[in-house]
This record gives structure tokens, sequence and C-alpha cells, in this order.
């Protein structure tokens, strides 16, 4: 199941991947309304972004009630993968906290492995560094108990594993066609961090066949770590 927080923010990649090993999804549009489905109908859940900040949630409702839904299918031990805000709302359920990050990351950035990383199957087969794409000007802590498998510069917490639940702060999914349409919906936050659409849409499509490469592959160990039981 794909829950959905906006309408320009898709799972791109990882959609794509899913279609290419024939499983099926679902996507809830949580901000349009549609309402949450039984947990039982689903193996996996993916939690996608949205430029609301997870301090923010209280402004609304269908996030409230998604809040609520997460914390039952952790609760069931449901694999949960999160991105960017996904991510946070993750870690805040998991008792972490998040806030602002002194830099407001956005389009093209590399990413390192820790050493917990490199130990963890989440990232088997990649490289020790990694392009990525950013969008976020929050950051969660690692929540209790869970180690930070991620890192960049600016922002030292881009993932984490804690029981059922996968937080990453980065986008591996992100098409260029996405950012450029992500790049008029935030026109506002675009220009406050100094760059321009063409700027970052040309960032995303200079790396974008890489990502796409290592999204399925996140996608595919993601699956098989949900497939063997959460067993690493």
């Amino acid at each position: 199941m794909i829950l959905q927080n906006c309408r320009e923010e898709g799972i791109g990649h990882y959609g794509t991947r899913l279609q290419e090993l024939g499983i099926s999804h679902n996507t809830i549009h949580a901000y349009a309304g549609e309402s949450l489905p039984p947990l039982d109908r689903y193996n996996v859940i993916i939690v996608g972004g949205t430029p609301v900040s997870v301090n923010q949630i209280h402004t609304r409702n269908f996030l409230l009630k998604e809040g609520r839904f997460l914390k039952k299918a952790l609760r069931r031990g449901k694999p949960t993968l999160g991105i960017c805000f996904g991510a946070q709302l993750l870690a805040r359920l998991l008792g972490a906290t998040v806030e602002k990050n002194p830099v407001k990351e956005i389009g093209s950035y590399q990413v390192s492995l820790t050493a917990a990383g490199r130990q963890d199957s989440l990232f088997r087969g990649f490289p020790a560094a990694f392009p990525v794409f950013h969008w976020h000007g929050d950051t969660f802590a690692i929540p209790p108990g869970a180690s930070c498998l991620a890192m960049d510069r600016d922002c030292p917490n881009q993932a984490f594993r804690s029981g059922p639940a996968v937080g990453l702060q980065f986008h591996l999914e992100t098409t260029a066609a996405e950012a450029s349409a992500w790049a008029d919906a935030y026109r506002d936050e675009l220009a406050a961090a100094g760059k321009s659409k063409a700027s970052i849409v040309k960032e995303c499509r200079a790396k974008e066949k890489e990502m796409q490469q290592l999204a399925g592959l996140l996608l595919d160990n993601f699956l098989a770590w949900a497939a063997n039981g959460l067993k690493q």
C-alpha cells in the first residue's frame, strides 16, 4: 500500500520497480480524503512526502488519522518504508524528535553509508556513497535503539531502521519530471534556497539513471527483508 500525502509527490522509480516485479499495489490518496483501508489487506506500507512539517500535522486531519493508522501498523510489525516526510513521521511515532535542519536541502546531493549502514541488508549492493535528490527543511533524530545508516555533510541523519520501520530522508525515486513539478509547486522554497527550476531539473536528470537503479535495489532489499519476517 502506498500512502500518498500530497498531489505532487508519488513514488516515482519505486512504482516503476513494483510494476517490473509484477507486484500489485494500491495508492491511497490520503490528502484527498480517501479512507485508510484495513491493515490486514497489505503486506507492506510505503509512506510518501508532503511539504507539511511533521510538527504541524495537527493542522491536517488526514495526517492525524494517518499517524494513528501507522502507529497501529508498527505495533503489529507491518514493514513500513517512510520517504522524507514519511520517514520523519515514523521517527516521531517511534519516540524521536523532528526539528528544523540548519540547511534546507534542495536538489542533488551525495549521501554516505555509515558503518552500520554498510552492514545493513537494506543497502546490500550499494556503493559507500551515492547520489540522491533532496527537498526538505526538517530532519529527524534517530529513534531510540536504532542506528543512523546514512548521512551527508549538511544533514547527518539520512536513514534508519527500527523494528518494522525504515526511514529515508533522501529521495532515490524522484524523476526529472517530478523535480520539475515540485519546482512549480514549491516556488517559494526554491527561491529561498537560491536555486532555479532549471538548475534542479538539470541536477536530477544528470543522476536519474543511477538513482533509478539504486531505487530498484533498495526496494528489492526492503521487500526481501519484509518477506523474510524482518530478519536481516
